[in-house]
C-alpha cells in the first residue's frame, strides 16, 4: 500500500489517497476516516457509477458523512477506465469506454471483485480501522460490479444496490450472483429510469437471495436519485453496521 501526496483534514475527516499494487498493476483509491482515532472501526466500500470515478461529488459526500455521522471508515476505488485508470491521451470518456469494455472484457467483474477484495485486506491491516464487518455502497455500474463482489465477499455484511436490472452484456452473471447475497440489502430504483427499464430492476431484485430486502422507488430518470436517499443509505448502514 503505498500513500501518495499529503493527507487532507476538514471538518471532522481525514482524506487519504491510496495506491495498492495487485498483480503488477495499480489499484488508485481514496480512504476517509476519522482524523487521529484507533480501529476498530466498520469500513464502508463506495462504488460509483460509470461515468464518474473515486472523486464523484456524491461518493466523496457519502464517505464523509459516513465518518462525520458514524465515525465508520469509508474508501473508494477508481472502476476499470475510470479515474487515475485512464489513460491521460484521448478524449475522456468513461461511460463509453466503460461499455465498450462491459461487452467484450470477460474478465472485468472478477478482475474488479479481487481489487475491492484486496482494498478491504489492506484497510483493514490499518491502525485506524482494523478487522471487522464491512458494508458495501454503488449504483448502476457501482451493482454492475459490486453485487459480485457482495456476494463473494463474507467480510461484506450489507449492502445498498440499486439503478440496474438484469440485462446486459453480464446479466447470466448477475443472475448467478444475486441468489448468494444473504446480507440486508437496500435496494433503489427510478421509476422512469431511461438506461434499466423497471420489469428488469423488478426481476434482479427478486433474484437477490437475502430474506431481509427492501426496495425503495422515486419517480425521475437514471441520475435523479433524490437526496434522501443518501440519509436513508446512512441510516441502513448504521442499522446493521452498528456503532
Amino acid at each position: 500500500m503505498h500513500w501518495p501526496g499529503e493527507d487532507v483534514v476538514a471538518k471532522g475527516v481525514r482524506e487519504r489517497r491510496f495506491d495498492l499494487a495487485r498483480h503488477g498493476r495499480t489499484v488508485p483509491g481514496l480512504l476517509w476516516t476519522p482524523p487521529d482515532a484507533e480501529g476498530p472501526r466498520p469500513l464502508v466500500l463506495i462504488g460509483h457509477g460509470a461515468s464518474g470515478s473515486k472523486r464523484e461529488g456524491y461518493v466523496v459526500a457519502l464517505g464523509r458523512r459516513l465518518v462525520r455521522h458514524l465515525g465508520y471508515a469509508a474508501a473508494a476505488i477508481d472502476g476499470p477506465v475510470h479515474g487515475d485508470r485512464r489513460q491521460k491521451s484521448g478524449p475522456d470518456l468513461p461511460f463509453f469506454d466503460f461499455g465498450q469494455m462491459w461487452s467484450s472484457d470477460a474478465t472485468m467483474t472478477d478482475a474488479m471483485v479481487a481489487d475491492w477484495r484486496a482494498t478491504i485486506d489492506a484497510l483493514q491491516g490499518e491502525p485506524d480501522i482494523g478487522p471487522g464487518p464491512a458494508g458495501y455502497w454503488g449504483l448502476s455500474m457501482g451493482t454492475i460490479l459490486g453485487l459480485p463482489l457482495v456476494a463473494a465477499e463474507p467480510r461484506i455484511t450489507v449492502a445498498v444496490l440499486g439503478l440496474m436490472g438484469l440485462t446486459g452484456p453480464t446479466r447470466s452473471r448477475i443472475l448467478t450472483d444475486a441468489p448468494k447475497v444473504r446480507g440486508p440489502v437496500l435496494f433503489l430504483m427510478q421509476w422512469h429510469d431511461e438506461l434499466f427499464p423497471r420489469d428488469k430492476v423488478s426481476e434482479l431484485f427478486d433474484a437477490l437471495g437475502t430474506p431481509d430486502k427492501r426496495l425503495h422507488a422515486h419517480p425521475g430518470k437514471h441520475g435523479a436519485v433524490p437526496p434522501e436517499e443518501f440519509e436513508a443509505s446512512e441510516r441502513f448502514l448504521a442499522l446493521h453496521l452498528g456503532p
